[in-house]
Order: structure tokens, then sequence, then C-alpha cells
């Protein structure tokens, strides 16, 4: 379970201070899958880099299974068992995917291993498992190979900021499968979501709308989404995706 205790966020710009997220208290319980959304400067992205540790909260408190977690940096979050997917996805020259799985379980996962994680995500193992993490990957490639690196960690909390980011269509019906797929087999873990995707906010245990840096809305999926499809926190995948 991760529970945020009056987080707030502020930045220094042009000489004044701006306040992304302000005094938001929210708790994700374990065995949900749960998709954060809202309107565009709604902090959300940033509520994402705090609960990683890629950000430290000017005031507030975090707590992970009970553990305050506020000083802790992002190695020191990981090795508790959170796992962070980037809107736009690491390219690691030189490194081949056979070694960034093995990197994310943390041991030398076999050759048999590590192709059933890339089939999880759709791609053909014996295609991808020795090529370079690289920009010789499209987008969507790289999407579903970081998916496969937080599948091999087997993590108790996975957040991911924006998966449908620089994605073509066709790697977007993928993303909703791996996720579909993901949300049936949850078990002690969770997962966030940041979105505002309404085919990922058709999946989701439940949703969370920020507004201004705040908690504006929580709840399960039938009483949350009639409320905002249609609005900029819940818009239908565009047909032209960049990849």
């Amino acid at each position: 379970m991760i529970e945020l205790k009056n987080i707030s966020f502020v930045v220094e710009d042009n000489g004044h201070q701006v306040e992304i997220i302000q005094n938001l208290n929210l708790t994700v319980d374990n065995k949900k899958f749960v998709v954060i959304t809202g309107p565009n400067g709604s902090g959300k992205s940033t509520l994402a880099r705090i609960i990683a540790g890629i950000e430290k909260p000017t005031s507030g408190k975090i707590f992970f299974d009970g553990q305050d977690i506020t000083e802790k940096n992002i190695t020191e979050r990981a090795n508790l068992g959170i796992s962070f997917a980037f809107q736009q996805p690491v390219k690691f020259k030189g490194i081949k995917v056979i070694d960034l799985l093995r990197l994310a379980a943390g041991k030398k996962i076999s050759f048999s291993a590590s192709c059933d994680y890339l089939s999880e995500v759709g791609l053909c193992a014996r295609d991808y498992i020795n090529r370079e993490v690289n920009s010789s990957l499209s987008g969507g490639e790289l999407k579903r190979i970081e998916i496969a690196t937080i599948i091999a960690r087997k993590t108790k909390l996975s957040i991911f900021d924006e998966p449908e980011a620089g994605i073509d269509l066709w790697s977007f019906q993928n993303l909703i499968r791996i996720f579909e797929s993901m949300r049936k087999n949850i078990s002690d873990s969770s997962i966030i979501v940041i979105s505002h995707q309404e085919r990922i906010l058709n999946i989701a245990d439940e949703i969370i709308v920020l507004e201004n840096g705040q908690v504006v809305q929580q709840g399960n999926v039938e009483d949350i989404l009639p409320k905002i499809v249609g609005t900029d926190s819940a818009v239908k995948p565009c047909k032209k995706f960049k990849d």
C-alpha cells in the first residue's frame, strides 16, 4: 500500500513560487489497478515522480507498506519494490534486451525465461532478445520492452507515466491487452497508471482525478468515468501517433 499525507510540491518560476501539488492526500491499496487522470497541468506526472522518488515533495510524508520512505531516493525505493516506467523509455546503447531483462530481474535468468517476458508483452523473442535497446527500436517496441522489464522485476508497486505517449495505434492496442492481462494477474502488488485515455480508464479498479494539484474525485470506474468522459480528463485514442 502506498499512502501520501499532506503532500505539496513547489517550484520556482521567474522568482515566483508555483505550487504544483497542494496538500494532497492519497491511498492506493494492494491488489489494485489505479488510473490517475486529470487535465493537462494538473500535476499527474509530478505526482508519479514524487511517488517513485525522482522528485522530493516540499512537504508531507510518503508511506510504503507502513514504512516512511519520504527521504528515500529512487534507488532505495526501487530496492523496496517500486518500479517506474517513463513516458519516453530510456535507450541503452550497447545493452541487449536480454541483458536489460536480467538486470531488471536481479539475477541471471535463463534465455527461456527472458523470452517468456517478451512474449507477455506481445514481442517475438527470437526477433528482439539480442537486439540493442537503442534508437533502432520504435517507440512502441521500447515501451513494450520497458513493461517486460517491470514484469521481470516482480515489484510491489508499478507506476506507468502516460504509457500511451509516443506510440502508434497498433502499439496502443497491444498496450491495452498487456494492461488487461496485468490487471487480471495482479496479486499482492498494485499498479498506478497516469493516463487520460478512455480505454485505459476502463480497465481500472479505481480512478483518481486530479485538478490543480489536488484530488477532486476518487472511486470505482462505474462512478467516476461517466462524470469525466468527454472532458480533458478522458479522451479517446487518436488514430495518429508519433512512432
